[in-house]
């Protein structure tokens, strides 16, 4: 049973559920900014149980202990760990066996994610937004790690901690198996120290450039020395003979320090919990700027992370029931990641996706390929993401949606062997040319049973608008429920007759550019 918000986010003060504006009641429009902003959009029915609460009792709601286990195990190859030493013995023909069989796998641990975001309740859905918040703070990329199981327990750990203790994450992430090996901390040594962790833990993951001296950096790459990874099993391993025994000199205080120990020192910094007050603001509130408002706000927010002690529940609890968060100025101003548009799509529309493979190539044909952000500082964000060839592609992908019927026609025209098998048929031809276009150049790259799967899993794909319709009959009901403001191209513009109805009204609504924002 949840408790009332003070005493569950353990605030030391009620003041942020104490304004009156926070008893009002959120109705469709701000429902579909809580859950737009917090998860991946809600259903029809997740606007319905949240548009007649008030704001204190809608976060209260999203945050009230939610299950951080993901509803489906992840696939079991991906879990499994393939030592560099079996890698070696490996004779050439099953190496590339091997490589074959990782692209496989690889695509789906990409759509086991992106099924989780599409399932989960809201509650759920603000977990699986800040597991992908972590993703992209604490970067590593499948691309460098090659290895999938440690990609997939990375995940897990940003998923268990998600709204724990950021002092804990951190300490966590700097020992996770994927960390050590995307910034080469796992053969670190005394005589050699290598100060990529060093440096990012600093820039990246808590100060922020300015808080630190390349000497911090030296200095703070030693006591990281003997942190590395078990071969045989990919755990985390102490080696106290790697270990750099010495004094350090990190941030003005010195010490025989190890990794834990800086990692405290650094988590004693007024800058960490305002580098990461300032993160999550422009995560959920706002890009970043130069409005002194905005700058106290993030201040304040600050404070609160550093007086809980890092609790992430709290911080989030007074984020949310901020003035900012729900000013009207602040709808609309952050852009729509590939993921926030695919899985925010079908959970708004209500689509039923029985296999999220299809739109896992999707979302990586879009610019956010899951589990291998494009370098340490992760994906850039906001304006970022729009471009003349990425806004077609956008909208390329609604039509597809909206339509519904690129693959279904197809699909109808062999029968299940000779054309699963033979690419030289016209219709596998076709079927390839559809694939590159929805899916990228890798659509077109997969074998036969694989392109077979993504076609019959695009195929299954349906948008059935009539739960959207019934909940939101006029216009002006759904404008509500999709846009973050109102549609740059007005709606019945020569008077109400002219008006789109139907699933045409939706689509007229999915291809305004305002949709393209949160």
């Amino acid at each position: 049973m949840a408790l009332p918000l003070g005493a569950s986010l353990g605030l030391a003060a009620p003041a942020w559920a104490a304004r009156r504006e926070n008893d009002a009641v959120l109705g469709e429009a701000g429902a579909r900014h809580l859950l737009a902003r917090t998860g991946f959009g809600g259903r029809p029915a997740d606007l319905a149980a949240y548009a007649g609460l008030t704001r204190v009792a809608a976060v209260d709601r999203l945050l009230a202990r939610p299950p951080t286990a993901p509803l489906h195990a992840p696939p079991a190859d991906a879990l499994e760990y393939v030592s560099p030493q079996r890698l070696k013995e490996m004779r050439e023909e099953d190496r590339k066996a091997f490589q074959q069989e990782r692209f496989r796998v690889g695509a789906e641990m990409r759509a086991w994610w992106l099924q989780e975001m599409i399932e989960a309740d809201p509650s759920r859905a603000l977990v699986e937004r800040m597991t992908l918040f972590w993703h992209n703070h604490f970067v590593s990329s499948d691309q460098k790690v090659h290895a999938h199981s440690f990609m997939v327990r990375q995940n897990l750990l940003f998923r268990e901690n998600a709204l724990g203790n950021f002092g804990d994450l951190l300490h966590a992430v700097g020992k996770d198996p994927a960390m050590l090996v995307y910034l080469d901390g796992a053969q670190s040594r005394r005589e050699s120290p290598n100060e990529n962790f060093a440096r990012e833990v600093m820039e990246l993951f808590t100060l922020g450039r300015g808080h630190y001296q390349e000497g911090d950096i030296r200095e703070a790459a030693r006591a990281f020395t003997g942190w590395s990874i078990e071969p045989q099993t990919g755990e985390f391993r102490w080696r106290p003979f790697f270990h750099d025994t010495g004094v350090k000199t990190v941030l003005g205080r010195s010490g025989n320090f190890d990794g834990d120990q800086v990692l405290d020192i650094l988590l004693a910094q007024p800058a960490c919990a305002e580098f990461i007050a300032a993160k999550l603001w422009q995560d959920f509130v706002a890009p970043p700027g130069d409005d002194p408002a905005q700058a106290r706000a993030i201040q304040r927010l600050a404070a609160v992370l550093r007086d809980s002690g890092y609790d992430l529940r709290a911080t989030l609890g007074a984020l949310l029931l901020s003035e900012a968060f729900w000013a009207p100025q602040n709808r609309g101003r952050l852009v729509k990641s590939p993921v926030d548009l695919v899985a925010g799509t079908v959970r708004t529309l209500d689509v039923t996706v029985p296999d999220a493979l299809p739109l896992a190539f999707i979302v990586r044909n879009l610019g956010q390929d899951l589990f291998a952000p494009p370098n340490v500082r992760g994906w850039p964000g906001g304006e970022a993401w729009i471009n003349s060839t990425s806004l077609l592609a956008r909208k390329a992908f609604l039509e597809r949606l909206l339509r519904g019927e690129d693959f279904v026609e197809p699909m109808r025209h062999f029968d299940g062997q000779q054309a699963r098998y033979d690419d030289a048929t016209p219709v596998m031809k076709r079927r390839t040319a559809q694939l590159r276009e929805a899916f990228g150049q890798v659509g077109g790259r997969m074998d036969g049973d694989a392109r077979f799967r993504l076609v019959a899993a695009w195929s299954a794909v349906r948008v059935d608008s009539s739960r959207l319709l019934d909940r939101f009959p006029d216009h002006r009901g759904l404008e509500a429920a999709l846009l973050a403001v109102p549609p740059v191209n007005p709606l019945a513009a020569g008077g109400m007759n002219d008006a789109p109805t139907g699933l045409a009204l939706i689509r007229a609504l999915a291809l305004d550019p305002a949709y393209q924002l949160l």
